[in-house]
């Protein structure tokens, strides 16, 4: 199991250790920005590929994710040393709870249409 604290200095080591090995033609940003667009297509074909008896529990994964994003924009708002990032991690703040709202709705919409209508 990976430690999840190191995961950063890990992924800063692999991007430094690219540019080392290409002569500095890689710019870590468009390193760790490649890295980003590849994990939006990752994500596209395996939540694409899911079958629909199981988007149930793929809500409810987002919805666990989400709610570590919170925890993330709550750390931005307290710890922000200048009002811009205040500002950026109150719109975070915002986006998420929306989000985490709205996946709940949906997941309890899902659920809706497995029960068995009264008649």
């Amino acid at each position: 199991v990976q430690d999840l604290a190191n995961a950063p200095a890990g992924a800063e080591a692999a991007g430094n250790a690219a540019h080392a090995l290409s002569g500095g033609a890689i710019d870590p940003f468009v390193f760790r920005f490649a890295i980003f667009v590849l994990a939006i297509f990752v994500g596209y074909y395996v939540v694409w590929s899911v079958t629909p008896a199981l988007h149930t529990p793929l809500m409810a994964v987002t919805n666990a994710i989400s709610s570590v994003i919170v925890v993330g924009a709550l750390l931005a708002v307290g710890i922000a040393a200048s009002g811009l990032a205040a500002g950026f991690g109150f719109v975070a703040l915002v986006l998420v709870s929306v989000n985490i709202f709205g996946g709940f709705l949906v997941t309890q919409r899902m659920l809706a249409m497995y029960k068995k209508k009264e008649k």
